[in-house]
């Protein structure tokens, strides 16, 4: 069982981690936020096919990172995360553009003729009615014919405001992190460990150069035999099933 630490290694722990300052300069704290990227972030996977550029969010997580400076891997996240939120505050623009599009769009007919032109009561002889005031109005009766039928820009707008507050919580983790920098280490730990579906090469044993024993007495390649603070491990015999009656006790290895 681990012990606890005291609060005097608490203390102490912290007192060293707040002397490791790690990288000063931005290309040095750019490696190093990247240093125990395991996740294998990769911005073409983000990209709405046939509407987005397949690098918009590597060149904006770029700038983010040339801006920002993450200090460790957490803050790099916090930065892609930022990246995607901008992005999609660029996808609600396309999509607030092709809506536009749709209302002047209803508003015609299929030779593109108005379906419906401005009443002769707002026109006399001293006025005429110009091009962009025509089709202001057309724009009008499109978002009008539009949402007499759904209820699309409502949606839309709640998809708006719902992105907005993401980017700002985006932003406001990022703040976060930040303020932790003299706690958390800014040189992070590769995690070199292989994973589940990987199966480690186990160097062939060499009876001339048998390997070195752990500080417990563990032999590399061969199953533990002791715990790590060298009290032997409690195994079963293999002989007979151990809930059997004339099982023989455990044996200590």
């Amino acid at each position: 069982m681990k012990k606890p630490v005291s609060d005097k290694q608490l203390a102490a722990n912290r007192a060293n981690a707040a002397q490791s300052t790690g990288p000063r300069s931005p290309e040095g704290k750019s490696r190093s936020a990247q240093n125990a990227r395991k996740h294998g972030f990769t911005a073409t996977t983000f990209a709405v096919v046939r509407l987005e550029e397949l690098d918009e969010v590597a060149r904006l997580r770029e700038d983010l990172i040339a801006v920002y400076q993450p200090a460790n891997s957490q803050e790099l996240f916090a930065i892609e995360r930022i990246a995607l939120a901008q992005q999609a505050l660029l996808r609600v623009e396309r999509l607030h553009t092709g809506m536009c599009t749709t209302c002047l769009n209803e508003a015609l007919d299929g030779n593109g003729r108005p379906l419906m032109g401005i009443s002769d009561a707002l026109v006399n002889d001293d006025n005429e009615i110009t091009k962009a005031q025509n089709r202001n109005y057309l724009f009008a009766e499109g978002f009008h014919r539009l949402n007499k039928y759904s209820n699309s820009f409502t949606l839309f707008l709640r998809y708006q405001a719902q992105t907005e507050r993401l980017y700002r919580r985006a932003i406001e983790e990022f703040n976060r992190l930040k303020a932790l920098r003299h706690e958390l280490p800014n040189e992070p730990v590769v995690d070199t460990q292989p994973q589940a579906t990987e199966t480690p090469n186990t160097p062939p044993s060499n009876p001339s150069n048998p390997p070195n024993p752990s500080p417990a007495g563990n032999i590399p390649g061969q199953p533990p035999r002791f715990h790590p603070n060298g009290e032997p491990l409690v195994v079963p015999s293999r002989d007979l099933p151990p809930d059997q009656p004339d099982a023989p006790p455990p044996t200590r290895v």
